[in-house]
């Protein structure tokens, strides 16, 4: 449901993936422009909220925002989850760029991952 209203650029004309890999993870969607990851909880994360602290942490420790909704959320409120993420998106400062060459700043192994060369 939520994917409807990010993909093709519909929220702030920021592009998200979905269920994009990085590192051991894969994400339910990321704006790596922003590098804000939103991710979509159903009842089985009641039962694991350590594990879901040490994802958080790491991707936070990688430069990412994380936001977590739970499904009802998504399902009955998804004007203010929209309200939600572009906020952030706002608040997010601009991306970092490399003079050389103006790509984002990634750790070798996040890059890894996004290409595919990560085995």
């Amino acid at each position: 449901m939520l994917w409807k209203h990010l993909r093709l650029r519909q929220i702030g004309d920021f592009k998200f993936r979905r269920q994009q890999p990085i590192d051991h993870y894969i994400l339910d969607f990321v704006c790596l422009e922003k590098r804000l990851i939103v991710e979509i909880d159903g009842g089985h994360h009641s039962d694991q909220p350590v594990r879901d602290a040490k994802h958080d942490e790491y991707l936070k420790s990688q430069g990412f925002s994380v936001l977590r909704f739970w499904n009802n959320e998504v399902l009955r409120t998804i004007e203010a989850v929209k309200e939600k993420i572009i906020s952030t998106l706002d608040a997010a400062p601009p991306p970092s760029s490399s003079p050389a060459r103006g790509e984002e700043t990634l750790d070798t192994r996040t890059k890894a991952t996004l290409n595919g060369d990560l085995r």
